[in-house]
């Protein structure tokens, strides 16, 4: 099996966010507005989005569910950190979320993880396993 064999369903980014700025990790609207922004960015279909901000000054979690699967950030402004997780399958663009957030949080450094998921092919280098 060659690598043109494999397909997969979707890309899984997972992003760790360093050295941004307090205020841009407290407001839950604010956030909410940019995960929608990333979301539509990427081509991707807002279905519903629900974000908690936990008290004046503290940090917000919240999700943008999509068709082709979410988008969440969980932020903790006290050390100006903000943990990303950004799903898409179909022909929506993680990528482009990801360098819309970056854009707008200004991290001093991030650092990602790019996953494929959902191989519909078998491949020697996955291991399948039953639970």
């Amino acid at each position: 099996m060659t690598p043109t064999d494999l397909r997969h369903s979707g890309t899984h980014l997972i992003a760790d966010l360093h050295g941004i700025a307090r205020e841009k990790l407290c407001d839950g609207a604010a956030l909410d507005r940019l995960m929608r922004q990333a979301a539509e960015s990427a081509g991707a279909t807002i279905v519903y989005s629900h974000f908690h901000a936990f008290g004046a000054g503290q940090g917000v979690t919240g999700v943008v569910l999509l068709a082709e699967s979410h988008i969440s950030i969980h932020t903790w402004p006290e050390i100006g950190f903000a943990a990303l997780d950004i799903f898409m399958c179909g022909n929506a663009q993680p990528q482009r979320a990801l360098a819309l957030i970056e854009a707008a949080l200004t991290p001093a450094s991030s650092a990602v993880q790019e996953l494929p998921r959902g191989y519909s092919a078998a491949s020697p280098h996955l291991r399948v396993s039953s639970i």
